[in-house]
């Protein structure tokens, strides 16, 4: 085998381990100031108002002024022209984010733990019983992210495990002129479900975004295998010949 075929390998071995380890939270994390405030809630006077989206009308009810930043652990992103979404004609739906603060922010605490998003949930899960004891359940929030603003529905398109966020918005709940209606926690400390907080999003920001060494060695093997593979059909070919 000559060198680029072994390029090729172990760069492609490289990138196989790295995709895998992607989403761990570097130990060089350094949260925000901002992460160790809860989020904020405050009384609102903004009244019902409708809008239309992607052909839909619906009909948003505020309930509080909202402001959250958190350290995102998991999310989903929501094709709102697809399965029950698309049954229900719910496209303002464009992301579940899952997200911690408070003491929660230590990566030598998060990679002892695993989270994922459902549909509409997000989940946790350890077999490491001091990790668990440790980890402050109610400094967690599952977050469905509405909006019409193309600019934010950009913006939250770009979101990566380990990025610090900043959602400001409403709590609110939301409907259309079928019937159907989400509704919204207004408290941190429920579980369960109606436990998640839908935000009716005006700003979202990616505060610090998060390229943890693994996600550098992902694009740089994937890079090097890219270029390897180039450079193989690029290279005549030598055929070998045995001599008599």
């Amino acid at each position: 085998m000559n060198a680029n075929g072994v390029v090729v390998i172990v760069s492609a071995l490289l990138l196989a381990v790295a995709f895998l380890k992607r989403n761990e939270f570097p130990s060089g994390l350094d949260p925000l100031p901002a992460l160790e405030a809860e989020p904020r809630q405050t009384a609102s006077t903004r009244r019902p108002f409708s809008l239309s989206f992607n052909d839909v009308e619906y009909r948003v009810k505020p309930k509080y002024r909202y402001a959250l930043d958190g350290l995102v652990v998991s999310f989903r992103h929501h094709d709102g022209n697809s399965r029950m979404h698309r049954r229900s004609r719910d496209h303002l739906n464009m992301l579940d984010v899952c997200v911690v603060w408070g003491s929660n922010a230590d990566p030598g605490l998060l990679n002892r733990l695993s989270f994922w998003n459902g549909i509409f949930t997000c989940n946790v899960k350890t077999g490491d019983r001091a990790a668990w004891e440790r980890f402050d359940i109610v400094s967690l929030s599952n977050n469905h992210l509405i909006s019409d603003n193309p600019d934010v529905r950009d913006r939250v398109r770009d979101i990566k495990v380990g990025d610090q966020i900043r959602v400001e918005g409403w709590l609110a709940s939301y409907g259309t002129d079928t019937g159907d209606e989400r509704g919204t926690s207004t408290t941190r400390t429920d579980t369960g479900d109606g436990a998640c907080e839908t935000i009716y999003v005006e700003r979202f920001d990616i505060t610090r975004s998060a390229f943890g060494p693994w996600r550098v060695a992902m694009w740089a093997s994937l890079l090097v295998l890219v270029l390897a593979i180039l450079n193989h059909f690029r290279t005549p070919h030598r055929p070998y010949r045995r001599s008599a």
